[in-house]
């Protein structure tokens, strides 16, 4: 039950960073769990969160903004500026 929450909840992080970023039209909903899903890990690691710890809106938003900052890096890598 805890992975289809993570996907629930990457897909829903990665959804809003990629609309904040306004990259939402060049990817689809695989890409926004992965964005969602890797953003909350670069946030577990900048912010010191652990993998077990439950979903808050505290760690929702650690989680968005680590896709926003994801998606940053990727359009910085892509097009050499972020938007």
């Amino acid at each position: 039950m805890g992975i289809i929450i993570w996907l629930i909840v990457g897909g829903i992080c990665g959804w809003l960073a990629s609309l904040i970023m306004r990259t939402d039209a060049q990817q689809g909903i695989i890409l926004n769990i992965v964005v969602g899903i890797i953003g909350a890990v670069i946030a577990g690691l900048l912010f010191g969160g652990s993998i077990n710890s439950g979903i808050t809106i505290e760690t929702f938003l650690y989680s968005l903004i680590g896709a926003i900052i994801l998606l940053a890096i990727v359009n910085l890598i892509r097009r050499g500026t972020v938007r």
